[in-house]
């Protein structure tokens, strides 16, 4: 078996002449976005080179690196300078108009749930090293710098919704846009997210959209938003999509509120009651907004009224509000996504006798754990989950993240703790007619996971089947297997769906 490659800087010449050049090297990984000084004598870049770097947390998400430092590498001879030396992750330099500064994203890592993502300002030879704009109680995910020089866009996401700002090296922040969205399969599931670049003259073009609205490129300029797609308009006139609206929600456990969305069946009649299906996001850091959602609308088509939001724990809330979860997950964030039922139950439409209950990932967590503590639902979906805490951590391919940032100690120091919150713990409870649901390449929540879950619902008599998805790994990547999955979903809820009274 060939041993596994390192990622490293090459560089080549824009005509496509010549063999690329191999510009750094090592038994470690070093991490892009790269950019150059503005003399193209230097270029800045994230990587790890301690010699524990197989112990550290692995390159898992879009911005989340291993424990990440930014370097200088010299483009002529390859000589490194290490430029930040806290302990990271720090990541994506960008190098100021004038070439005297570099902007980076990060924050001094104090081995917690969750921190907020910083921009970063430093000389462009590491000197003067600073956090900008502390006051923000929220994590970026972008950040560019303005023509001037003097304040940076950048990117994050408050109470679900992503937003667009420009903060100068004060820490002000004014707002850009407010209304972005994810494109592509990110649209299959509510999740907080988008893009935008900035042109040099200041106008920011983006991705956006709106609940019942498939995202489309907009550009804003001078205060004047315009949108410059319309990709989706003759889709939406051969379907009719439901009603989403804001969820108004205090949770049960401490009056806290909560944030939340229904959406309503297409021709949605006041006077009937529907079923209700409440969806749970993963992460579990992360947020859901008010975004389309090609699941919920497919459910919303068949019948359902969708329920779903952001319970403790969730992102763009701050950093208290997630680290509620740090070493105590699943905890309160169950009553919470239970207030979020009561709610919508309390409005009138909902049929309290045809509740269902499904999530992936985090959200399958939460719903294995929501069976194994209540049995108001008629029928569950548990997607990707993990049931067993020490099982996971042991054989994921997040071994290391998930034991500096989710528990305080390792399973063999704090057993009790790792069980008592594994939906395993609970599983002597389930009545609920449950279906596990995994790809077959997962190695974030892998199959033996599932299976284990899958098996003690056996053993427990509770009605449960297997859903293999073949080739897939932990965020699905075929369209016809999204549709499949969700197509699976309805069909297991409708076995258990019975007819409201009128």
């Amino acid at each position: 078996m060939d041993k596994p490659g390192f990622r490293h800087v090459f560089v080549i010449s824009v005509d496509g002449g010549g063999a690329p050049r191999q510009l750094t090297s090592g038994p470690f990984s070093d991490a892009g976005p790269l950019a150059w000084s503005s003399d193209g004598k230097s270029i800045f870049f994230a990587g790890n080179h301690s010699e524990e770097w197989k112990r550290e947390p692995q390159d898992w998400g879009r911005h989340t690196a291993m424990t990440l430092s930014i370097y200088r590498l010299n483009a002529a001879d390859g000589s490194l300078a290490q430029l930040s030396h806290e302990v990271g992750p720090f990541h994506a330099p960008v190098v100021s108009p004038d070439g005297k500064l570099v902007a980076y994203l990060g924050y001094n890592d104090k081995h917690i749930g969750n921190q907020n993502v910083r921009v970063n300002v430093m000389d462009a030879d590491g000197k003067n090293q600073r956090v900008v704009g502390e006051s923000l109680d929220r994590s970026l995910t972008e950040a560019f710098w303005a023509a001037d020089g003097h304040s940076l866009y950048i990117q994050y996401v408050d109470h679900g919704i992503p937003k667009v700002a420009r903060m100068g090296l004060t820490g002000r922040v004014e707002p850009v846009a407010a209304d972005m969205a994810e494109i592509g399969a990110a649209t299959q599931l509510p999740y907080s997210g988008g893009s935008f670049s900035v042109s040099n003259k200041g106008a920011v073009a983006y991705t956006g959209g709106g609940a019942e609205q498939l995202p489309e490129v907009y550009l804003t300029r001078d205060g004047k938003t315009s949108r410059l797609t319309n990709l989706n308009s003759e889709l939406l006139t051969e379907v009719s999509t439901g009603k989403l609206s804001a969820l108004p929600v205090k949770s049960s456990a401490d009056g806290r509120a909560i944030d939340a969305w229904e959406l309503l069946p297409p021709n949605f009649d006041p006077s009937r009651k529907y079923p209700l299906i409440l969806e749970i996001h993963g992460g579990p850091y992360a947020s859901y907004g008010p975004t389309f959602s090609a699941d919920y609308q497919l459910y919303a088509a068949a019948g359902y009224i969708v329920v779903y939001g952001n319970p403790r724990g969730s992102t763009s809330y701050g950093e208290e509000f997630a680290n509620t979860i740090y070493n105590n997950y699943p905890s309160q964030d169950y009553d919470d996504l239970m207030s979020i039922v009561d709610a919508a139950i309390q409005k009138g439409n909902v049929d309290a006798d045809n509740l269902f209950v499904t999530g992936s990932s985090g959200g399958g967590v939460l719903t294995s754990w929501i069976v194994g503590k209540t049995h108001r639902f008629k029928a569950a979906v548990t997607q990707r989950p993990v049931i067993n805490w020490t099982n996971w951590l042991l054989t994921t391919d997040m071994s290391a993240f998930g034991a500096r940032y989710w528990f305080k100690k390792m399973p063999w120091e704090d057993q009790e703790t790792y069980w008592k919150l594994s939906p395993l713990s609970l599983v002597g409870n389930v009545t609920t007619p449950t279906m596990v649901l995994v790809g077959l390449n997962d190695l974030r929540t892998t199959v033996g996971e599932a299976e284990e879950y899958y098996h003690a619902l056996q053993f427990k008599h509770v009605p449960t089947a297997m859903y293999y998805i073949p080739g897939e790994p932990h965020v699905l990547q075929r369209p016809s297997h999204l549709a499949a999955q969700s197509t699976a979903i309805l069909e297991w809820f409708g076995r258990y769906r019975t007819t409201a009274a009128h």
